[in-house]
């Protein structure tokens, strides 16, 4: 068992990795963002990471990162190892993205913070069907309209949706999970909610060959 914070986009990966930390019998002492300076996620709403926050009555810590980069994230983590008394991270990272090395390891590692990655190239199935075992709700927040309609947004990932979507990732040649950016998901239930949060007055707007969730006027 160790003291670990867990980074929080608020999606499906995250919460999943929350909750198998906990079954691994970590303790997730708070929620942590990393992001740049005025932030604007289209994917992500900070205000809807709030309240998943409260929801599951965990701190949420946004951690402002500036250039450069790399100094900027170490630097983050440092003060919160020293705030939070941590020894490890917890990431919903699936596999390398691009190729390129996990950052948040390459991060971590001169601090002596070890990184759990607990979905760590589990096969996308695998993953999936997790999300219904865990009892974990998530919502299509944003899609890459060059792999999914804009229909697609707003749509839980239950049974019929992930059926639909593996079905699709099979005949297109794309990622299920959406580990290359194909789509975003927010969590609105799962384990340690206190209750389920929902999302009311919500349209779908376009950005370049984006579709999202955006909260109506």
């Amino acid at each position: 068992m160790s003291r670990v914070i867990a980074l929080w986009s608020g999606g499906k990966d995250a919460m999943l990795a929350l909750c198998l930390a906990r079954e691994l019998g970590h303790e997730v002492v708070a929620l942590v963002t990393f992001a740049p300076p005025n932030p604007h996620f289209l994917a992500h709403p900070l205000p809807l990471v709030r309240r998943q926050a409260e929801a599951l009555n965990l701190p949420h810590r946004l951690v402002t990162i500036t250039a450069p980069f790399e100094q900027g994230y170490e630097e983050a983590l440092a003060g919160l190892q020293r705030e939070w008394k941590i020894e490890g991270v917890v990431t919903g990272d699936i596999d390398r993205v691009d190729g390129a090395d996990n950052w948040i390891c390459a991060r971590s590692r001169p601090l002596g913070l070890k990184v759990h990655q607990p979905l760590w190239q589990q096969t996308r199935q695998s993953l999936l069907e997790q999300l219904h075992t865990q009892g974990i709700v998530a919502h299509l927040s944003c899609v890459d309209t060059r792999v999914l309609a804009p229909d697609w947004v707003g749509r839980i990932l239950d049974a019929d949706t992930l059926a639909e979507l593996q079905q699709l990732a099979a005949e297109q040649g794309f990622d299920a999970s959406g580990e290359q950016g194909e789509y975003h998901t927010m969590v609105t239930d799962g384990p340690g909610f206190a209750a389920p949060l929902t999302l009311e007055n919500w349209r779908v707007e376009r950005q370049d060959h984006l579709a999202y969730l955006a909260r109506a006027i």
